[in-house]
């Protein structure tokens, strides 16, 4: 790529920033603190990748996915995950239209721009099964006609990690559909302290439309052109490859199944749009590094002897990290 077309890219993701300034302030009327999250939910939306979010209730998980959807004009849905949920419940059915004497679609709540799928993991493999097509193919089946979903969808879906009775793990192929995956952790003493104000208030603060789909659209496209060097596109298959294979400190080897190739494409996209929300047109190794264990974390499974010394798959990223020469 010419250095003139990297710098006009940077013009653009520079010229866009007032605009994604002003969607991060908007949220922010909202939802105190949680940087971390909302950065994430801009990342998939950049980049139209699908979100895992994992933490315990009252985090503002639901909040921050329809404060996103309020401030971007965009279709929300929020699908409660239950053990007796049917795919038709997902992705709609065909009914039988007395009236009009013929068989009709009804959509179901899949259908949307932003879908909300709380507690995936209470949903059985069937239900499971519709997700993963129209995650993966971004379409659904319903009856003997296929059916393309809005542009853009995204699904960010919620997992408790606490209660686990009444789950069906996640299929190791559906979590790989996620782009990231993203540790909701409390918030300080302070911003609790002002979350308690704001949302006690005599008023809920509502998020107002600032951009619409149409700039998003446009940014996603910014960021498809964001140039990447080679020694930086080296830079992420090493790391990838390192979570293949580490060992312990007695030579025990701590990786199970590593990162596949999909998450050297997924990471790829994420540092561009990290990038982009830098205001540059090519990616460096810090953008890599900033969103790296967000890819990865549920792309490692650890072995028992790891689970045994008590290593997780965000320690075995760090000695990925730690082990893989910034170029």
């Amino acid at each position: 790529m010419e250095h003139a077309e990297v710098e006009a890219i940077g013009r653009q993701a520079a010229a866009a920033a007032g605009r994604m300034e002003r969607l991060s302030q908007e949220i922010g009327k909202v939802i105190v603190g949680q940087s971390q999250l909302v950065r994430s939910l801009l990342i998939a939306m950049l980049t139209n990748g699908h979100v895992l979010l994992e933490g315990v209730p009252g985090l503002a998980k639901t909040l921050a996915v329809r404060t996103l959807a309020d401030a971007i004009s965009a279709r929300f849905q929020r699908i409660q995950f239950t053990p007796d949920l049917l795919p038709s419940d997902l992705i709609g059915s065909v009914i039988y239209n007395q009236q009009a004497a013929e068989f009709v679609v009804r959509r179901g709540p899949i259908f949307a721009n932003l879908v909300l799928a709380d507690e995936i993991n209470r949903a059985p493999a069937k239900v499971q099964s519709a997700l993963l097509e129209a995650m993966q193919e971004r379409q659904v089946t319903i009856g003997q006609q296929t059916h393309a979903l809005p542009d853009p969808f995204v699904v960010l879906a919620t997992q408790n990690p606490i209660e686990q009775e009444g789950t069906y793990p996640l299929p190791e192929a559906q979590v790989d559909r996620f782009m990231l995956k993203v540790v909701v952790g409390y918030p300080s003493r302070a911003e609790e302290i002002a979350i308690v104000t704001r949302m006690a208030g005599p008023s809920e603060p509502k998020a107002e439309p600032v951009v619409d789909l149409g700039f998003i659209a446009e940014a996603r496209d910014t960021v498809r052109r964001i140039y990447v060097d080679e020694r930086v596109t080296a830079y992420v298959v090493d790391i990838v490859t390192a979570t293949r294979s580490v060992q312990g400190d007695r030579g025990a080897e701590l990786v199970e199944y590593g990162a596949s190739p999909r998450a050297s494409i997924w990471l790829t996209h994420a540092a561009k749009a990290v990038a982009f929300l830098n205001q540059r047109g090519y990616v460096v190794p810090a953008d890599v590094k900033e969103v790296a264990r967000d890819v990865l974390r549920h792309r490692v499974i650890v072995t028992y002897e790891a689970e045994a010394e008590g290593i997780t798959s965000d320690q075995i990223i760090h000695r990925a990290l730690a082990s893989v020469k910034v170029p």
